[in-house]
C-alpha cells in the first residue's frame, strides 16, 4: 500500500519507513529536518521525500493530492525547545489539523498518531497507567500541544489509532538520556543521572506494533506501546557504560528531577498485547548495546530534550 509518514526522516518515522519499504510498501515522507538527520533515509525507488513543514497547509494539501496515501502515520512533532510554545503549537496542533483535514478529504483508510505519555501529567494517579487515566498535560509545552492535537484527531471522522508511547530508544534516537550519556562518556565530559524512572521500549519492538496497525490491526482509539516495566535512569546509564566497555573511577552523580519532569512513567500495555498479539522482545541491555553500536558508527552531533534545564546546570 501507499503510506504517508510525517516526520518520516526522524527517529521513529525513519525506522518505520525502512520496515515498510522492506516489505514492499510505497512510502511518502514529509519532514522539515528540524530534528531529523538526512542519513536516516537512504534513496529508494519506492520512497518519496518531501521537505517542508506540516504547518504549511498548502504543502500538506499538495502532498495528499499528488500521492493519495491509503494510510497516514503522523510522527512529526516539535519538541527540541521547551520554551518555544509557538513552535510547539504551530507544528503539533496546527500541523496536526492540516494532516487530519487532508486525510479526511482523501478518505484515508487509517491515521496513526504518536502521542507522549507525558499527556497523563507530572503526577499520574496510578501506576501502571491504564488507558482510562485522565489526560492532564499541564506542565510541559510539548505535552500540552501533543494532547491538544490528539483531541482534534478524536474529533475527526477518521479511523485512527493514537499510540501513547513509553520512552522509545534505539538507533537514530537523538533525544533523551541515552544519546546524551553516549556523547558525554565518549568525549570525557562529566555525567549525571536524574532521580527518575522510565518505561523504555526499543524501536524495533515499537515498529512491530505500528506496522500491524498500518495493516488494520487494532480498533479505533488509544493504545499504549510500552514494555510494562520501569527502569531507573541509573540502570540505563549503567547499561550504557557496560556497552561502551569502560570503567568509571567513581559513582555517577544523581540529581533531583526537574520541575517539569515526572518521577516515573509506567504504562500498562495489556490492551496492545491482547489486540495485536504482541510482546516486547528486546531486553534493555541488548537494545542499549545495539544503539551504542549505531552511535559509534554514525556519531552524534546534537541531542535534544523537551525538558527545561534545572538551575542552569548542563
Amino acid at each position: 500500500m501507499k503510506v504517508l509518514v510525517t516526520g518520516g526522516a526522524g527517529f521513529l518515522g525513519s525506522n518505520l519507513a525502512d520496515r515498510l519499504l522492506a516489505r514492499g510498501d510505497e512510502v511518502v515522507v514529509i519532514d522539515n529536518f528540524e530534528t531529523a538527520r538526512r542519513d536516516n533515509l537512504s534513496p529508494h525507488d519506492r520512497l518519496t521525500l518531501i521537505e517542508g513543514s506540516i504547518a504549511d497547509t498548502d504543502l500538506v494539501g499538495r502532498s495528499f493530492d499528488e500521492h493519495a496515501p491509503e494510510v497516514v502515520v503522523h510522527a512529526a512533532a516539535s519538541y527540541k525547545d521547551p520554551d518555544n510554545w509557538y513552535g510547539d503549537a504551530l507544528t503539533n496542533v496546527v500541523g496536526t489539523v492540516n494532516v487530519v483535514r487532508a486525510a479526511e478529504r482523501h478518505k484515508v483508510r487509517r491515521l496513526i498518531y504518536f502521542q507522549t505519555a507525558l499527556g497523563y501529567g507530572l503526577r499520574p494517579l496510578e501506576q501502571p497507567i491504564t488507558l482510562s487515566h485522565p489526560m492532564q498535560p499541564g506542565g510541559s509545552s510539548y505535552a500540552i500541544s501533543k494532547t491538544a492535537a490528539e483531541e482534534y484527531i478524536f474529533l475527526s471522522n477518521l479511523d485512527f489509532i493514537s499510540f501513547r508511547l513509553a520512552n522509545a530508544y534505539g538507533p537514530r534516537n537523538i533525544s533523551g538520556p541515552l544519546p546524551t550519556f553516549f556523547q558525554r562518556l565518549t568525549t570525557g565530559k562529566p555525567c549525571f543521572v536524574m532521580d527518575t524512572r522510565r518505561d523504555f521500549i526499543y524501536v524495533s519492538d515499537l515498529v512491530d506494533v505500528v506496522a500491524a496497525a498500518v495493516d488494520g490491526r487494532g480498533r479505533r482509539g488509544p493504545y499504549h506501546i510500552s514494555s510494562g516495566r520501569d527502569f531507573s535512569i541509573q540502570e540505563l546509564f549503567d547499561a550504557t557504560v557496560k556497552a561502551l566497555g569502560i570503567h568509571l573511577d567513581h559513582d555517577v552523580e544523581v540529581r533531583p528531577r526537574n520541575p517539569d519532569d515526572v518521577a516515573t512513567i509506567l504504562l500498562d500495555p495489556s490492551q496492545t498485547e491482547d489486540d495485536f498479539d504482541w510482546r516486547v522482545g528486546t531486553p534493555l541491555d541488548v537494545g542499549v548495546s545495539a544503539t551504542v553500536d549505531y552511535y559509534r558508527t554514525h556519531g552524534i552531533d546534537q541531542t535534544y530534550t523537551h525538558l527545561r534545564s534545572l538551575g542552569g546546570k548542563d
